[in-house]
């Protein structure tokens, strides 16, 4: 039987274990085909430790245990500003960013997904097109594909929004 996961706030000086996660996400991506996603070394341990300053860096925890980590921001996301295509509404939202876990534990995009519906209606979220595992749990947790947007390096990424 499968351990509870829990989610609460990152703490600063947890920066260190997400970096291991975040380590063991890239290392995930490569061997699944998605080399180019965060490369060798993103996401940064600046933007990491800005997040949780801000407040949008939470845990995973299974069994008192950091086993993943994601962002989640309420409001307008720079990225999104401009989309190759149309999203399914212009009202407020969240944005789900930087999801990934150390492999240990099952269920985390789900997790997130309740965690963060419960304090917005409207989430959006992108990924890499090599990303075959984030785009297959997008779409099968009613994320509906909108068009293609660039993030902050001007690389192209499919960009998704889910209506609760």
């Amino acid at each position: 039987m499968a351990s509870e996961i829990f989610i609460r706030p990152a703490a600063p000086e947890e920066l260190p274990r997400l970096m291991e996660i975040y380590a063991a996400a890239r290392t995930f991506m490569r061997e699944s085909g998605n080399p180019d996603q965060w490369g060798t070394s993103d996401p940064k341990e600046e933007l990491i430790a800005r997040d949780i300053a801000a407040g949008n860096s939470y845990v995973f925890t299974e069994e008192g245990e950091i086993v993943g980590a994601f962002s989640f921001t309420e409001g307008r996301d720079p990225t999104y500003g401009y989309i190759e295509g149309e999203w399914l509404n212009d009202e407020p939202y969240g944005t789900i960013h930087r999801l990934a876990g150390d492999g240990r534990a099952h269920g985390l995009f789900s997790a997130a997904l309740a965690f963060c519906a419960e304090r917005c209606k409207n989430l959006r979220a992108d990924t890499h097109a090599k990303n075959a595992v984030m785009r297959h749990l997008l779409i099968k947790h009613g994320f509906r594909e909108c068009g293609v947007i660039n993030v902050e390096n001007g690389t192209p990424r499919i960009a998704y929004q889910r209506l609760f």
